[in-house]
């Protein structure tokens, strides 16, 4: 019976769960505008594992969203899960952000789509975008089809694909819905990484021993931090 908590920090979404085994006991988020991860994360770990009755060193590993998104959030969520982990002797389990995120797609609520895109505000006109086609048959539902990029946003973005029914998932939807001039097959719906996600795909890692070395583990930044 493993016990795993998951952490979420690359946007302002400041997320923590808590699974044991296939099912979520708990799930605590703040998405207040603002990066307040410093002044909540360790404060919401300890809530989470003290309102459902456990301690610490009851964990049996950690998870943490990878990137990419916010430098500091990524550092701050990161550093927390890795010293818990050296100080537990547990494993560290890294999710990609942006699969994770793809996973909210519900075909109830989104209806029927080809692709979900999954998309982060990465400043400016870009966006870090992950692709994804829908797959009955994937454990997830979701099958990737390329590496996540960092994208420059223009007015004639994901053309070729008009025809195919697309869902942009993410914090990002509203900067390209304003600036994609063609638009007819596609669907923008606002949505932010959580915990409750990456939790569902590392309790799979953590079921092949799927984990990463805590000493050189590094978030996912995709691109060089650049000041202004």
């Amino acid at each position: 019976m493993a016990l795993l908590l998951a952490l979420e920090t690359t946007t302002t979404n400041c997320s923590v769960a808590l699974w044991k085994d296939e099912k979520l006991i708990d799930l605590i988020e703040d998405r207040t505008p603002g990066y307040s991860h410093a002044e909540l994360l360790h404060t919401f770990i300890q809530k989470i594992i003290e309102d459902n009755g456990f301690s610490l060193k009851s964990l049996d590993a950690v998870a943490i969203s990878k990137g990419p998104g916010s430098y500091t959030g990524l550092r701050i969520g990161v550093s927390a899960a890795k010293g818990l982990c050296y100080a537990l002797d547990v494993p560290l389990i890294a999710i990609d952000t942006l699969e994770a995120l793809a996973m909210q797609y519900n075909k109830e609520t989104h209806g029927e789509v080809d692709k979900v895109i999954s998309c982060l505000d990465a400043r400016r006109m870009e966006i870090y975008a992950g692709f994804y086609s829908v797959n009955s048959k994937s454990d997830t539902g979701l099958t990737t089809i390329k590496p996540v990029e960092a994208l420059i946003i223009e007015s004639n973005s994901f053309q070729d694909e008009k025809r195919q029914r697309l869902l942009f998932l993410g914090e990002a939807t509203s900067k390209l819905s304003e600036k994609i001039e063609s638009k007819d097959n596609f669907t923008f719906v606002e949505a932010q990484p959580s915990a409750k996600e990456v939790g569902i795909l590392a309790m799979r890692k953590y079921k092949i021993s799927d984990v990463e070395d805590v000493a050189y583990f590094e978030p996912f930044y995709l691109k060089d931090f650049k000041l202004g």
